[in-house]
């Protein structure tokens, strides 16, 4: 199979027509640079993807997540050959492939929208690829066969794909990509067509497939649900940076900054306006009024950084928050918006000194009189320890810890 390596990895849009024109810097003065939709304007163009550097080990299944815009669905196809780098290298297999045609690179690529051939048969539809290779016809057919199998799509290869649901077409742009065994898998957004319930199935589909057939995959999502179950690291995007890279328990246990403290985790992380303070040579937060103290792994973590008091945001995520019975020096008082019973947990989105916040209590916990307690505009306390805080610095958004 193959490594992917992207070294400095660059993609400007040029300007077009006027635009151009209106850019161009007068002669002695530097390029005009500016700030617009949050994507870097320079005289050159759009900057779609920054500095984009990662190394992607062999059969490894890496996600590239991040909202909308983010450049991310840019650099996969960058890696299928589909956009011309701007600037940087592209490796497969430690072979420079920046000028290499796409159909020369060894890579598969799957659609969001599937990108089938109406007017042939399932069958046909795999074998396609195989055929214009002059593939001999008995290959052709163990090929397709072994991947219908695999993808339990068999019972469907003389159907055309106008008789198949969603799922369904989307295993057969899978099974069409699999025939090829390529060095390299590439995935945009396959299942964002897809409702809840079939894209949770297709998504332990992938899980499976990926123990079955031994393949280096890149996979784009926006749904972070996705990358935490799919990759075995995660990259995440935003305005064309890389904002970290990690394990998904890494991502999710220690964020970088605000922006993946925020994007990673359902429902996202609540953030508070807080103070870190210093005694001695501990150090301590306090959130309206209320003093937490920090562990000593936090303790330690700060002292490295030889981080001084200063105004700082708090992060906490909804389930580490548990209710107090009565008002204490440690508690926070809180007042209910809405109640959401969810079976097992319930959500309650509460109000923190002008604040929106979420709050996750699990049922099985509270009393069958607590279950229904929670209306609009009850007054709860609420409390939460140094061990699950994050710390983010107020100017950078970069984490102290």
């Amino acid at each position: 199979m193959a490594t992917v390596t992207l070294k400095n990895v660059k993609k400007i849009y040029p300007h077009s027509g006027d635009q151009k024109k209106a850019k161009k810097a007068k002669k002695g003065e530097a390029p005009v640079e500016e700030k617009k939709v949050n994507l870097q304007i320079t005289d050159k163009g759009v900057v779609a993807v920054q500095e984009f550097n990662l190394d992607i080990k062999d059969q490894e299944f890496i996600v590239l997540v991040g909202p909308s815009g983010c450049g991310k669905s840019t650099t996969l196809r960058m890696v299928a050959g589909l956009e011309e780098i701007s600037e940087g290298e592209l490796y497969i297999d430690g072979k420079l492939v920046n000028d290499v045609a796409p159909k020369d690179r060894d890579i598969a690529m799957v659609f969001q929208s599937y990108a089938l051939y109406p007017h042939m048969t399932v069958y046909e539809n795999m074998a396609f690829s195989l055929k214009l290779k002059k593939v001999p016809k008995e290959e052709i057919d163990r090929k397709v066969k072994e991947a219908a199998e695999i993808l339990d799509i068999t019972q469907y290869l003389n159907r055309k794909p106008k008789a198949l649901s969603g799922g369904q077409r989307q295993r057969v742009a899978i099974g069409r990509a699999i025939v090829r065994e390529p060095k390299v898998f590439l995935m945009d957004e396959p299942l964002s067509n897809l409702d809840a319930k079939l894209r949770n199935q297709m998504r332990a589909e992938i899980i499976k497939l990926r123990q079955k057939i031994n393949t280096t995959f890149i996979y784009v999502t926006h749904d972070q649900t996705e990358a935490m179950t799919l990759g075995d690291r995660i990259v995440i995007m935003r305005d064309g940076f890389i904002q970290q890279i990690g394990t998904p328990q890494e991502v999710f246990d220690k964020p970088a900054n605000l922006f993946v403290a925020g994007f990673i985790g359902t429902p996202q992380m609540n953030f508070f306006d807080a103070r870190l303070e210093k005694e001695g040579e501990k150090y301590f937060v306090t959130v309206y009024g209320t003093r937490v103290d920090l562990p000593d792994d936090k303790q330690a973590a700060l002292k490295a950084k030889n981080a001084a008091p200063q105004d700082i945001v708090l992060g906490i995520r909804p389930d580490h928050i548990v209710l107090c019975e009565d008002s204490t020096q440690h508690s926070i008082a809180a007042t209910v918006d809405v109640t959401e019973l969810m079976g097992s947990t319930i959500h309650m989105h509460v109000n923190i000194a002008g604040k929106d916040a979420v709050v996750i209590l699990p049922t099985i916990d509270l009393s069958t009189e607590q279950k229904t307690s929670f209306g609009y505009g009850s007054k709860i306390n609420v409390t939460f320890g140094g061990n699950v805080v994050h710390l983010f610095n107020k100017e950078t958004e970069k984490s102290l810890l």
